[in-house]
């Protein structure tokens, strides 16, 4: 009972954690005509500020995922808290691009802090409500997108960016001291169906060979593919839709704002939406996750081909149609996290997690800087809208491989639930005949 009551404060500040972080991590977008006329800076430089941040936090999520599943989550979860801080710190100092670049590079080493987290959350929820719990999570990325976007138009507006990433620093460095004190870690596997109602769980360690083990399980080879190209999308569009719609579209700071403001607050609700079918739908069938994230995929990629095919001058629809589009931008989110998890041993979530980020991450650090490439180049070429075009080409073609790899492992996923909610049984039995 006092687990059940203490998880929910572990929501609480995990939810402001990854708020504030978002925050501060999506804050950059909407400060890019500030920081482009700071250097004048060229499209294929604005994306590699995005692109530096995603490599670096690429190379950190296999260290994170290795460091969570052998040691205390909490407390690696406050130190990356404090790194968050300190790295935003570097960058409201850099003097000039390249150093900027370079401060923007190392946020990326708590960027990919999240596996740990959504581990220890495993280990406080059980597996028919995760992807509720995961989606309200995940809300924090697109309401950071908002306060960020608030921010860079109202109070950045006056003090300048710099100060504002003072001010988010800060908040990284005080969270910090509040995860440490404040979450507690928990034994991993506790709140499996089969472990639940056993006082002792004994503890499995982290072991090599149970990583070999897991990359033999199709369906998680099947998302960590798609895993891939799944975050193209999202990290094109939050580099490149501010400067798209006020050079492209000819929108001024106000009309970004209202623009963004709805479609914004319809994508968070996608996040938990997208976790609560998956979780009613995997309730039917074991695949039901997949195939929810799958018609996620393949709707916001026909959307968004509507969306920015409308003439500039029709602003009604074409905000209209962005918000349609920004529902189903995320539901496949939290069902991936969940899935992962659902065929997973726990004592290596951490782990399964952080490569299925670390994969994502190799992809998704390559959108930003191919997607300014190609915006250059239809620049070159005389396009009418380079920028709208570039995030075409990539969100559409990166969706469509995504609804591929979802629609594959729907075919094989009950076969690896199957098989860990076995072992976890036969665990069971062990801890029961040992007693």
């Amino acid at each position: 009972m006092e687990i059940k009551k203490h998880r929910w404060l572990v929501v609480f500040i995990f939810f402001f954690f990854m708020l504030l972080h978002q925050t501060d991590k999506l804050l950059i977008n909407p400060l890019a005509t500030q920081i482009y006329k700071e250097w004048n800076l060229t499209d294929t430089q604005w994306g590699a500020i995005s692109t530096a941040a995603l490599i670096v936090g690429a190379v950190f999520y296999p260290l994170w995922g290795y460091f969570y599943d052998r040691y205390a989550r909490s407390k690696l979860l406050a130190l990356a808290s404090f790194i968050w801080g300190a790295t935003t710190w570097l960058s409201a100092i850099a003097p000039s691009y390249n150093l900027f670049l370079a401060s923007r590079a190392s946020t990326g080493i708590d960027d990919s802090s999240y596996p740990g987290l959504y581990s220890l959350i495993a280990d406080y929820f059980p597996p028919n409500v995760r992807g509720k719990i995961y989606g309200l999570l995940q809300l924090t990325m697109p309401l950071g997108y908002m306060a960020g976007l608030v921010l860079a138009t109202t109070v950045a507006v006056s003090i300048g960016w710099r100060n504002i990433f003072f001010i988010t620093g800060g908040l990284g460095v005080l969270l910090s001291a509040v995860i440490l004190l404040g979450v507690k870690d928990l034994k991993r596997g506790s709140s499996e169906p089969e472990l639940e109602k056993i006082n002792e769980v004994e503890q499995y360690k982290f072991e090599w060979h149970k990583i070999r083990d897991v990359l033999k399980k199709r369906s998680l080879l099947y998302m960590y593919l798609q895993g891939f190209f799944g975050v193209f999308p999202w990290n094109t569009i939050t580099a490149f839709i501010f400067i798209y719609l006020s050079e492209e579209r000819g929108y001024m700071e106000s009309e970004v704002l209202m623009t963004m403001a709805p479609a914004i607050i319809i994508l968070a609700s996608g996040y938990f939406f997208g976790g609560a079918l998956g979780d009613h739908f995997f309730k039917k069938t074991p695949k039901g996750r997949v195939l929810v994230a799958m018609v996620g995929v393949i709707t916001g990629a026909i959307l968004l081909y509507f969306t920015l095919n409308v003439p500039s001058a029709n602003k009604i629809l074409f905000g209209i149609l962005l918000t349609a589009t920004a529902l189903f931008i995320p539901i496949a989110s939290p069902n991936v996290t969940s899935t992962v998890n659902d065929v997973t041993v726990p004592e290596i979530r951490s782990t399964a997690i952080a490569i299925q980020y670390f994969i994502e991450s190799s992809g998704a650090a390559l959108a930003p800087f191919l997607t300014g490439i190609i915006s250059d180049y239809l620049r070159s070429v005389n396009n009418s809208s380079p920028r709208g075009t570039a995030i075409l080409i990539i969100c559409i073609s990166t969706w469509l491989i995504c609804g591929l790899f979802f629609f594959l492992t729907s075919r094989i996923i009950h076969h690896d639930i199957n098989d860990l909610r076995s072992e976890l049984k036969m665990r069971a039995v062990k801890i029961k005949q040992s007693a």
